[in-house]
């Protein structure tokens, strides 16, 4: 029997990428489905935090248990594929775009530095497109379709810790009382 965290153990789900670039807007999509469509308990946090790099280590500071959201590549999957991985392998398949874009490793290694160091659980989607020839918002089918397998993945990460997210029905989100 698993045993659960305390329900005040606060937990992060940390969204990141960079919707101007297709697939790379993965994280951010999940972060929009889970507001719009769940409520969660008060110590449970789900933040889009597209590409802000450092800025990172302050939502890492807070919370006892992370788990991070993003798009992957170069893992010799198919696009579209959900896969599990330690921080220590972010390196590996994390999508680096330029000298100020700032790696989640490079994240999670500064915040270490200065005695932040929560659990941290990583899942990623392989991209299929991540380099449109101009700016574009959206996901590609193969990602697309992954969207509601990792939000139920996101949600068994978060009821594994005793924070149980209640969907919000039309009816809920029609009810102005």
């Amino acid at each position: 029997m698993q045993t659960k965290l305390q329900t005040n153990s606060r937990l992060l789900v940390l969204c990141v990428g960079n919707i101007l670039l297709l697939d790379e807007g993965f994280g951010s999509r999940i972060a929009h489905e889970l507001a719009t469509n769940y409520r969660f308990p008060p110590n449970v946090s789900i933040l889009d935090r597209g590409v802000m790099g450092m800025a990172m280590i302050s939502d890492l500071r807070s919370a006892n248990d992370v788990l991070i959201i993003d798009a992957l590549d170069k893992t010799g999957e198919e696009p579209g594929t959900i896969l599990s991985f330690s921080p220590d392998e972010l390196q590996d398949y994390q999508v680096f775009r330029g000298a100020h874009d700032t790696r989640l490793i490079d994240i999670l290694n500064a915040a270490e530095l200065i005695g932040i160091k929560p659990p941290v659980t990583c899942l990623g989607v392989q991209v299929a497109d991540i380099s449109p020839p101009a700016f574009e918002i959206g996901l590609s089918p193969a990602v697309e379709a992954a969207v509601p397998l990792m939000v139920g993945q996101v949600l068994e990460w978060l009821a594994s810790r005793g924070a149980d997210a209640i969907a919000i029905s039309d009816d809920d989100s029609c009810d102005m009382s």
